[in-house]
């Protein structure tokens, strides 16, 4: 199987910057790099839930540059600056695009001291399986 790099092209200056890629493909597994919430022009977002919101944006636009879904996402794991204050809602909104109850990815949940900018509040880990 060939390894595939996926970077969507709102991210190609994080690439550049950082040296990393958003995620790798290779056959039908897909791992997406941490996603945060901040906008293209890497602004935090302020505000908890608008914050939540953007880093599952960016997860749906990784997973799309990868021909992929939230369907197809199996585990995820999530860092948390305040997880105890966060996690009510966080779920709320997880819930909003984790839309199979009946198939829930694996889950988890790790409260952290920081995240890679001042303001940032939660990162996104996911992984994926697209049948082929």
């Amino acid at each position: 199987m060939q390894r595939q790099t996926i970077v969507p092209p709102t991210m190609q200056h994080i690439v550049e910057r950082f040296h990393y890629a958003p995620a790798v493909r290779i056959g039908p597994w897909v791992t997406c790099a941490g996603q945060v919430g901040r906008d293209a022009d890497m602004k935090v977002i302020e505000g908890l839930e608008a914050q939540i919101i953007q880093a599952w944006e960016n997860v749906r636009t990784v997973l799309a540059s990868a021909g992929a879904g939230f369907e197809h996402v199996y585990a995820m794991t999530t860092y948390h600056v305040g997880i105890h204050e966060q996690l009510e809602t966080f779920i709320r909104i997880k819930d909003q695009y984790i839309l199979r109850k009946d198939q829930p990815p694996t889950w988890t949940g790790i409260g952290v001291t920081a995240l890679s900018f001042p303001g940032q509040v939660v990162e996104i880990q996911v992984n994926a399986y697209v049948p082929e």
